[in-house]
């Protein structure tokens, strides 16, 4: 199945489970990974590493982000190049963490964030944008839908959840930030192409 892959989606599952397999088998102390509000536990690899972690206690965390980065990564990956990707990938990681920084410094949130939930919301925005008539499936319920739609709806529930706080000890604004700096990037693109000369 791995060999399918294409070489950058197929390295960032792989070290993102090998890091998640320390986690539960080791001892190894990671937290200095994860990202910290703004004070004296932050430091400024935590914009990138935090995104390789995911939390111990539940499978499902890490299960989701790597199928979901099978699923759309790959897509993109082949239509874009490997080195556009990257370049994507960590654009949004980053942002998630500009924008969760700023979300924990004005709740004055204690809590860490961890998890490559960030990355995996840009590429479902690019997946939407790029192939909006490709039909995606949700797990629960079984309801197929274009990818602009399903982009859309995960984009509202996402917001409306960080703003009314219902689902706890998940970073709806790093998501939604992600997504964001996804756009961003798309953009920049976009506006580089137009200003090429022809």
């Amino acid at each position: 199945m791995f060999g399918i892959l294409p070489p950058a989606t197929r390295a960032l599952i792989l070290i993102t489970s090998a890091v998640y397999l320390v986690q539960i088998f080791t001892r190894v102390p990671l937290d200095i990974f994860m990202l910290w509000p703004l004070g004296e536990n932050f430091r400024p690899w935590q914009v990138v590493t935090y995104a390789f972690l995911h939390s111990p206690d539940s499978i499902a965390h890490i299960f989701f982000n790597m199928f979901a980065l099978f699923m759309f990564g790959r897509e993109l990956e082949h239509a874009w190049g490997t080195p556009r990707f990257i370049v994507f990938y960590f654009a949004s990681v980053l942002a998630a963490a500009a924008t969760q920084l700023v979300w924990t410094w004005y709740t004055r949130s204690p809590e860490p964030t961890l998890g490559a939930s960030g990355g995996i919301f840009g590429l479902l925005l690019a997946f939407g944008m790029f192939f909006p008539k490709q039909r995606i499936t949700l797990l629960f319920p079984p309801i197929p839908m274009p990818a602009w739609l399903f982009v859309t709806l995960y984009g509202l529930i996402e917001l409306v959840l960080g703003v009314t706080g219902t689902q706890a000890g998940v970073a709806h604004f790093a998501h939604l930030g992600g997504m964001f700096g996804g756009y961003l990037t798309i953009l920049i693109w976009r506006l580089q192409a137009r200003a090429r000369p022809r």
